[in-house]
C-alpha cells in the first residue's frame, strides 16, 4: 500500500513540476513574432518571385518545430521497426526533408488537394494522419490508416491521395505540363530534389539540373528546401499564382535525404559519410529553425527540450501500438474493392477462395 501511495505521489509531483515549468516558460519574455531574412528563389519566366523576408510568429514557429520533430522521430522509429522486421517490403524515409512537407502545408488550405510520391510518411502526418495510424499501417495492422492493407506507399487522408510508386515519368510529366498549361489549371508541380533521386547524383543523370525550368512554357522557381520559411513563402507565392488564374507553376525544392533511397539502400555507395555529416551539421532543417527561433527570442532551449520529450513519448506510444495491434483477418482481404459488395473468387495457395467486398 505504501509503495502504491508513493508511486501516486511521485506521479502527481511530476505533473506539478511539469506544469510549473510550462508556466515559467510561458511567463518568459518571448517575442510574439519576428521578421527574418530568407534566401531568394531562382526564377524562370517570372518577373517577380517570393519575398526575401518572412514574418514568423512564436506560435507558428513552435508548431513547425514540433511537426518537423514528429516527422523526424517517426521516420527514425520506422527505421528501427524495419530492422526489427516488424515492417516489411518497400519503405522510403524522408528524414532530412522535413522542411518540405511542413512548409508546404503551412501555405495551403486543408481543402486543397495533394498527391505525393513514394516518400510519403511526412506528408501523411502533415495532412492529418496520426503517428499511430501511420506506423500501424507500416506494420500492416488493423489500426493503420488504410487498415493495414496499403503499407508505406499507399496511405490516404481527406484531400490527400496517397503515395505513388512512379514519380515524374518523362512522358507522363510532359503530358501533364502540356495539358495544365493549355487549360490553365491551378496546379503546382513540385520537385523535391534531394540530389540523388534513387541513387545517382543529379550531375551524372541530367544534362541540365535546372529542374524548375523543365516545364518549358510553365513558370518555375527554385527554392531552398532545407528552410521551412523559404518553402512556406515560395508555396504561398506559387499558390497565389495558380489561384489568380495564371495557370500552373513548377517549384523545385533543393533538399537532402539522410537515409538511402529505401531501406534496402545503405546510402553511402554514391556519396560519402562525410557529405552526410556536413549536411546534418550545416543545413539540417530542424536545427536551422531552432537557431532562428532562439536568436529572435521566440523560444528557449528549455522549451524546445520539453517539446522534444513530448514528441519522443508520442512516437514511442504509437510504435507500441503498431506492434501490438492485431493484423487484419484474411476475410477482410476483399473489403473496399467494389462499391456494390459482390463476392468474388481469388486463386491462391488453397486453389479458389471466396471473398466478399464490403464498402
Amino acid at each position: 500500500m505504501r509503495k502504491m501511495l508513493a508511486a501516486v505521489v511521485s506521479r502527481m509531483l511530476g505533473v506539478a513540476q511539469k506544469s510549473a515549468r510550462r508556466v515559467l516558460l510561458t511567463s518568459c519574455n518571448f517575442s510574439n513574432d519576428a521578421t527574418i531574412d530568407i534566401k531568394g528563389c531562382d526564377l524562370y519566366r517570372l518577373e517577380k518571385g517570393p519575398p526575401t523576408t518572412a514574418v514568423l510568429t512564436r506560435e507558428e514557429g513552435l508548431r513547425y518545430y514540433r511537426a518537423m520533430q514528429v516527422v523526424r522521430r517517426m521516420e527514425l522509429k520506422a527505421d528501427q521497426l524495419y530492422k526489427q522486421k516488424y515492417i516489411r517490403g518497400f519503405c522510403h524515409l524522408c528524414d532530412g526533408q522535413e522542411a518540405c512537407c511542413v512548409g508546404l502545408e503551412a501555405a495551403i488550405n486543408p481543402s486543397d488537394h495533394v498527391i505525393t510520391s513514394y516518400r510519403a510518411h511526412g506528408i501523411c502526418y502533415i495532412r492529418g494522419l496520426s503517428v499511430k495510424s501511420i506506423l500501424a499501417e507500416l506494420t500492416g495492422r488493423r489500426g493503420g490508416c488504410a487498415k493495414g492493407k496499403g503499407g508505406s506507399m499507399h496511405m490516404y487522408a481527406k484531400n490527400f491521395y496517397g503515395g505513388n510508386g512512379i514519380v515524374g515519368a518523362q512522358g507522363q510529366i510532359a503530358e501533364a505540363y502540356n495539358m495544365a498549361a493549355l487549360w490553365k489549371l491551378p496546379c503546382v508541380f513540385i520537385c523535391e530534389n534531394n540530389r540523388y533521386a534513387m541513387g545517382t547524383a543529379i550531375e551524372r543523370a541530367a544534362a541540365s539540373t535546372d529542374y524548375y525550368k523543365r516545364g518549358n512554357f510553365i513558370p518555375g522557381i527554385r527554392v531552398n528546401g532545407m528552410d521551412v520559411l523559404c518553402v512556406r513563402e515560395a508555396t504561398k507565392f506559387a499558390v497565389e499564382h495558380c489561384r489568380s488564374g495564371k495557370g500552373p507553376i513548377v517549384m523545385e525544392l533543393e533538399t537532402y535525404r539522410y537515409h538511402g533511397h529505401s531501406m534496402s539502400d545503405p546510402g553511402i555507395s554514391y556519396r560519402t559519410r562525410e557529405e552526410i555529416r556536413i549536411m546534418r551539421s550545416k543545413s539540417d532543417p530542424i536545427m536551422l529553425l531552432q537557431e532562428k527561433m532562439i536568436s529572435y527570442k521566440l523560444t528557449s532551449v528549455e522549451e524546445l527540450k520539453e517539446i522534444d520529450a513530448e514528441v519522443r513519448k508520442e512516437v514511442e506510444d504509437a510504435a507500441q501500438f503498431a506492434i501490438t495491434d492485431p493484423e487484419p483477418g484474411l476475410d477482410e482481404l476483399g473489403h473496399y474493392l467494389y462499391s456494390n459488395n459482390p463476392t468474388f473468387d481469388v486463386r491462391g495457395a488453397n486453389q479458389w477462395i471466396k471473398y466478399k467486398s464490403i464498402s
